[in-house]
């Protein structure tokens, strides 16, 4: 069994730390650093951690903050433009998920020196994302940060440029919740349309999750961002659209289905054919569909069923999986089967009860059927 993720901040980890502070500022009381980054360290989780040896670093830097970048700044790594390997900072300088806690001090202190705090995480992301870190800044000054990252987008480095748009997230895990970006997400687009075709898939990805974020409370925008895109697209360009529409396309949402080529399916459909309506928890339901097409023309479908599951009060709330995307030929006949597992788990509390199951094509629900689910 892999080991928890808090277990990355550990002894040999803030060990490395100090022997490299240590080497770039020999005033570093680096005996003073372990033992307070230690004490207590085991008994919490991973962020907690990582601003338990923010604090414990913060208190041997100097005050001055500039003088405290350039002595993280020099321990840092002398890699930059590769995946981060744990071992690295033993031998190389520090990289790797020792250097948040490093962000998170220019983030608290350096507010006051924007420009040189933004160039300072730049440089710290190329060991570790400053995803986080750099959050803060938007929320102060959007503007210019926003600037900023526009400059980031076009930087040689494909983690500095991962940084324009990660860090922008509105809705980011983990980070602070951009809320001026929530409510008004169009100043994001331009910058995210400088990376739409990096060359890094690293990168595109996290473009479409910014804008899949964007999706959940503007899904128009994100649906006529998706039709401008797709003119002359990529093959790597289209996977970028399919992938922050993601949460669209499976709502059913009709002007995003409508911009990626997904219009009004002219199909028949036989209803949902269930060999068993009585499972247990553990079991799999077993799933039959039969679907032709009605049209003389080849058709593009997004074939996806949604299960709606029984809440503790009898009511029942609807979750959508996805099934198949494909091209039917004119007057082509498909039979699709699935047996869709009923196991427990941590994200969901089953309920014994009467559910349903329906097909979706191109976001059109189709016929439900019922079944019960036994505990």
């Amino acid at each position: 069994m892999a080991e928890p993720l808090k277990e990355l901040f550990n002894p040999t980890i803030v060990s490395a730390m100090g022997q490299h502070l240590q080497r770039c500022y020999p005033d570093f009381k680096r005996k003073r650093f372990e033992q307070q980054a230690l004490t207590g360290l085991a008994e919490l989780e991973l962020k907690a951690r990582a601003t338990h040896i923010q604090s414990a670093l913060d208190a041997q830097l100097p005050e001055d903050f500039r003088q405290a970048c350039e002595i993280m700044l020099a321990s840092l790594s002398t890699k930059t433009n590769e995946d981060w390997l744990p071992e690295d900072i033993h031998s190389l300088g520090i990289s790797g998920w020792a250097v948040m806690p490093m962000a998170d001090i220019v983030a608290q202190r350096g507010l006051a020196d924007f420009d040189y705090a933004m160039s300072v995480l730049a440089e710290m992301t190329k060991r570790f994302t400053a995803e986080f870190a750099v959050r803060p800044f938007f929320v102060a000054d959007e503007d210019r940060a926003l600037s900023i990252a526009k400059q980031w987008a076009l930087d040689e480095n494909y983690h500095v440029r991962r940084l324009a748009s990660e860090g922008s997230r509105p809705r980011l895990p983990w980070g602070i919740r951009l809320q001026s970006f929530n409510e008004n997400p169009e100043p994001l687009i331009p910058l995210l349309a400088l990376l739409k075709d990096d060359p890094s898939d690293y990168v595109r990805r996290s473009v479409a999750n910014s804008l899949n974020d964007i999706a959940k409370t503007h899904p128009a925008l994100v649906a006529q961002v998706a039709e401008q895109w797709s003119v002359d697209a990529s093959p790597n360009r289209e996977q970028l659209i399919k992938h922050a529409c993601r949460t669209l396309i499976k709502s059913g949402h009709k002007p995003t289905l409508a911009a990626l080529g997904y219009s009004s399916p002219n199909v028949g459909v036989q209803p949902i054919k269930l060999t068993r309506k009585h499972i247990r928890l553990g079991e799999h339901l077993p799933v039959s569909v039969s679907i032709q097409s009605s049209s003389d023309k080849t058709q593009k479908l997004i074939i996806d069923y949604i299960i709606y599951f029984r809440k503790a009060n009898g009511s029942l709330s609807a979750k959508t999986f996805k099934w198949k995307t494909i091209e039917l030929k004119p007057k082509e006949k498909l039979t699709l089967e699935k047996a869709h597992p009923f196991k427990p788990i941590t994200t969901r509390v089953y309920h014994a009860g009467q559910h349903g199951i329906a097909l979706q094509i191109n976001g059109e629900a189709f016929d439900i059927a019922e079944f019960t689910l036994e505990l």
